[in-house]
């Protein structure tokens, strides 16, 4: 017997929250982690009126994932 499973964003209530932060490529200095992704825009804006030239950034995201079982097959 073979239990198939799914890999799924875990949207439980218990599961951890999505965490974002931006990073500028020119410098490698990074905004503060939040849950709010224009939060990291805000950061990169700001960063970007203070440094002109600092044109390219990341964008990192860490987001739960769970397996979730499927049908189970024979």
């Amino acid at each position: 017997m073979v239990t198939d499973y799914s890999l799924l964003p875990d949207e439980s209530p218990g599961a951890a929250a999505v965490r974002c932060y931006m990073e500028c490529r020119s410098c490698g200095v990074c905004g503060v982690m939040g849950e709010d992704a224009l939060d990291g825009a805000e950061w990169a804006a700001s960063h970007l009126e203070r440094h002109p030239d600092h044109l390219a950034y990341r964008e990192h995201v860490t987001r739960p994932y769970r397996f979730l079982p499927g049908e189970v097959s024979s």
